[in-house]
């Protein structure tokens, strides 16, 4: 090649270099200065419709084990014993860790969208093996059956975790960004409330039934149980149908042209021409994920971001699935509206079942759409530092003053568990969801979130198979109010580690090295 032509050659590469750079620019711009849309709405409901799923399946196993004791535990006060209701319990948690660890590499290594979907498949076949489980009559007991099916819908809610936390991130605007993270995650809160309210009709569907003979009671768990399938299958095609995110396609899989055709066709733009894209490079990964990973964590300034976003997620876990887990078994504790005398079984699950409702109602709900309101405008750390601050606060009181609030003023307990529920959710609960999905770099943007996640369901599992074994001893429930004061004190000393996310580009955040 003459010096003439290794010029040209040189200059042509600086072009479509030049041309690559600026195309993906225009195209982020375009994602990160965009007003909200209908584009928006639809990737919150596809989002956020997998999350409604996750926070139903996961919570209504509080009420369907207090069931299953009158239905296969009646010679054992019809009471699940500790070791195999801690088992039921923590099952999907075990699942979830094991889903948000695998999910959360694999969104990373094989891209979002082929990730996207498989994860409410997997939902929706857990969902009817628990509704459908039968007790063997040899062999493996009821409870390990059940547990099983509730491990492989737990994997399937893990997997959901990463995948819809950072596709929601690398669609949104930078301005709005937290609200529409949010808005998936105050599914959440839907979904938990969806579970008490589907548990009300269904022991009102069966109330005549159940009075006749407890053991119909059976047919009431599993209505709930399977209920969890309905919201999976409506949005499994939008799921399976979702492009490729345009972060991932440019900055992994080095395909400009299409990480731009992505953005543009997601904000019913033009698609870009052919003459815009021509000097695109062929589709190539830019560096294998196992090496960008350990090179990028490698980095003191980066590692304790992820200790940070792991740490606050397990903390939070242990109070918060150890208080959602056994909203009955704490209704039960204190004798907040115990029918009198020797009731019927329908009637103690009855009021367990409204009580939990209201409990939800009044406390869960309400915080996740206080943080959608107020994580754009007041930022992602003071409302984890707010939200862990009252929750030392609560559990101690709690805690403190248990019997007095138990013996005397079952009113004043309920209020500042309400209190408590509330600033989970306009707190910790939220903001830890979050910020894993913003404050890394593209190439790892899953995985972390999905190791966060895990670390919180460690913290999940911690509580949902220590909860009642724990409650049995001298300590009783005092002692885990103590604790779950403890762990979110804790709380409050890791929020240090992490970066206020609010304001910025994922491309500034991502830029820790």
């Amino acid at each position: 090649m003459g010096e003439n032509e290794n010029d040209t050659f040189i200059l042509a590469e600086q072009h479509k270099d030049q041309t690559e750079t600026d195309l993906r620019k225009a195209a982020l711009a375009k994602l990160d200065l965009a007003s909200w849309s209908p584009a928006h709405w639809k990737a919150v409901l596809v989002a956020g419709s997998g999350f409604l799923t996750d926070s139903y399946d996961n919570f209504v196993i509080s009420i369907i084990v207090t069931i299953i004791g009158y239905v296969y535990y009646s010679n054992a006060g019809n009471n699940v014993p500790n070791m195999e209701s801690g088992w039921l319990k923590a099952a999907s948690s075990w699942g979830n860790l094991v889903g948000q660890f695998i999910f959360g590499i694999m969104g990373d290594i094989f891209g979002r969208k082929r990730m996207y979907g498989v994860e409410l498949i997997i939902l929706i076949i857990g969902a009817l093996g628990c509704a459908l489980a039968a007790p063997p009559a040899r062999g493996l007991s009821f409870v390990a059956v059940l547990g099983f099916w509730r491990f492989i819908l737990g994997v399937g809610i893990g997997g959901d975790y990463p995948v819809s936390g950072v596709i929601t991130s690398e669609f949104a605007s930078v301005k709005n960004r937290g609200t529409m993270i949010a808005l998936v995650f105050a599914m959440q809160g839907v979904g938990i409330l969806l579970g008490s309210v589907v548990s009300v009709l269904a022991l009102l569907a069966y109330k005549d039934m159940a009075y006749s003979d407890p053991m119909n009671l059976d047919y009431v768990w599993r209505v709930i149980a399977g209920f969890g399938m309905i919201p999976a299958l409506c949005a499994v095609y939008f799921r399976l149908t979702i492009p490729e995110t345009p972060r991932f396609a440019m900055d992994v899989q080095g395909d400009v042209a299409g990480g731009a055709r992505s953005a543009l066709e997601f904000m019913n733009a033009a698609k870009p021409s052919d003459e815009d894209l021509e000097a695109e490079a062929p589709k190539k990964r830019k560096v294998s994920f196992f090496a960008g990973f350990a090179a990028y964590f490698s980095k003191w300034g980066n590692l304790k971001v992820l200790i940070g976003t792991a740490m606050t997620w397990f903390l939070l876990d242990i109070g918060y699935y150890g208080t959602n887990l056994n909203t009955t078994t704490i209704i039960k504790a204190i004798g907040w509206g115990a029918p009198s005398g020797k009731p019927a079984a329908y009637d103690v699950v009855w009021n367990l079942a409204v009580g939990t409702t209201i409990v939800n109602l009044c406390g869960n709900f309400p915080g996740y759409f206080f943080t959608v309101f107020f994580v754009d405008r007041i930022g992602r750390k003071p409302i984890q530092f707010m939200g862990f601050t009252v929750l030392t606060i609560c559990f101690a009181l709690l805690a403190g003053l248990y019997d007095t609030l138990k013996n005397n003023a079952i009113g004043g307990f309920v209020f500042v568990y309400c209190v408590a529920q509330f600033f989970f959710n306009f707190g910790p609960n939220s903001t830890t969801f979050i910020v894993p999905a913003e404050a890394f770099p593209t190439h790892v943007r899953s995985s972390a979130h999905g190791i966060s996640a895990a670390a919180g369901k460690l913290g999940a599992i911690l509580a949902a198979q220590a909860f009642d074994p724990l409650k049995s001893t001298s300590g009783g429930v005092p002692m885990l109010l103590w604790i779950f004061a403890g762990c979110c004190f804790l709380g409050v000393l890791f929020t240090f580690l992490i970066p206020e996310t609010n304001g910025k580009s994922l491309e500034e955040l991502g830029d820790y090295e």
